[in-house]
């Protein structure tokens, strides 16, 4: 225990759940912060991945392809599955809950002076991380937005990765496509090189104003060919893929050798849970994805297509916060014979059966709830187990709830 009488495993009394601040987007109080700790980490280069989906998989290509170049890479990302230390990483060593805890207790004045919120809290640790452990390059997943985002107060930045950028999180960022990828491009700064594929038009607008301004350099690429291999699943990693690629070429030609080779022998080593990843319960084969928005449900829709055809019955349990454009996410996922199984985020206020009935009339046959995943599964098992296997989908606070409680199983 620790001295306050918490299990150091537990940062609860050091990282108070998002949803009790609230979302607070604001750079002052990292700026402040950082200047404080004396800028760890500013000599070095940092890849900022911003977007909407795809970000994770991104920063996870272009972290294993670092390390099958021989360069040490750190890493942070969000959310997690089931630690805190997921965020934090260099190479493959996640930091340690003992070297995190005590990183988050000695920011602790500093928490309180700059009223630092917990994203704000983990990337300061991540960054002082880093400066202790000295990768040679730093790949940084934006968390929300970009222009107010955490990891925009790293100064030396001069790669962009963009991933696709699309409708969420619009309580915070805007009601249009156009404001949110206003707020996302604007973590591009001063002659920094952005690679990109392709986005909806008024995205390519925003991106290539911002470049303007800022007089940097932006590259459009195209999505990998079927002779690469990818530790990833889904036909958009080919997308995320070649954004990633063509990060670790820019790399290699600033003096960092990343060849060819070792770019390919990292994406196929590339692992990223939670995202359409075969699971197991009871030693039943199910489906997860993060999926939690609609551009991500129209994404999972077409994978969906890949294994089964017209007329094919898919089990969904899905669980999306309140926030989130539940309604049409089912729009794109519900095939006419589907069933879905409405349950709560857990620790999350979330849509429910009732929500959703009267805002999907002709839906409304096609959904059922249940109070929790698990009941849902057991409820499945009891009528049968389907033939295709169940999908749970909609929010990885969920995907990770359920492996850290043991419910799910990795393949």
């Amino acid at each position: 225990m620790t001295p306050q009488g918490h299990p150091p495993h537990e940062l609860s009394d050091l990282l108070p759940r998002f949803d009790v601040r609230g979302m607070d987007l604001s750079l002052d109080r990292m700026t402040i912060a950082l200047e404080h700790l004396h800028h760890p980490a500013q000599s070095i280069p940092a890849v900022q991945v911003v977007g909407t989906n795809g970000k994770g998989s991104i920063a996870c290509l272009i972290h294993h392809g670092l390390m099958a170049a021989g360069l040490c890479s750190g890493l942070t990302t969000s959310p997690h599955l089931v630690s805190w230390c997921e965020r934090i990483r260099v190479n493959n060593q996640l930091i340690s809950i003992t070297a995190l805890r005590q990183t988050l207790e000695q920011l602790q004045p500093l928490t309180e002076q700059c009223r630092l919120t917990p994203f704000e809290q983990l990337i300061c640790s991540a960054l002082i991380h880093f400066e202790a452990q000295r990768p040679a390059w730093l790949v940084l997943e934006a968390g929300l937005g970009g222009r107010l985002d955490a990891t925009t107060a790293h100064s030396w930045r001069p790669l962009i990765a963009v991933a696709s950028i699309g409708m969420d999180h619009r309580e915070h960022l805007g009601p249009s496509l156009q404001a949110i990828a206003a707020e996302k491009a604007a973590a591009i700064g001063e002659g920094a090189h952005v690679i990109s594929a392709v986005q909806e038009p008024e995205v390519s607008a925003v991106l290539e104003q911002r470049i303007n301004e800022v007089q940097g350099s932006l590259q459009w690429v195209d999505a990998l060919d079927e002779s690469w291999t990818l530790g990833l699943s889904g036909a958009v990693q080919k997308r995320n893929g070649a954004v990633a690629a063509a990060a670790l070429q820019w790399m290699s030609a600033r003096n960092d050798v990343i060849s060819s080779r070792a770019i390919r022998e990292g994406f196929a080593a590339a692992r990223w849970p939670g995202r359409l990843q075969w699971m197991r319960w009871r030693g039943l084969r199910l489906r997860v994805d993060g999926a939690h928005n609609p551009p991500a449900a129209i994404e999972l829709a077409r994978e969906r297509c890949g294994w089964s055809s017209d007329g094919h019955r898919q089990i969904w349990i899905l669980a999306i916060q309140a926030q989130k454009q539940a309604p049409e996410m089912l729009q794109h996922l519900l095939g006419p014979l589907d069933e879905v199984w409405i349950v709560p985020v857990p620790g999350h206020r979330s849509w429910s059966l009732e929500q959703l009935k009267p805002a999907l009339p002709l839906r409304a046959h096609q959904l059922k709830s249940a109070e929790t995943a698990l009941e849902a599964l057991n409820q499945l098992l009891d009528q049968g187990w389907p033939a295709s296997a169940p999908v749970i989908a909609g929010s990885l606070y969920l995907i990770g709830h359920m492996m850290e409680n043991g419910t799910l199983e990795a393949e």
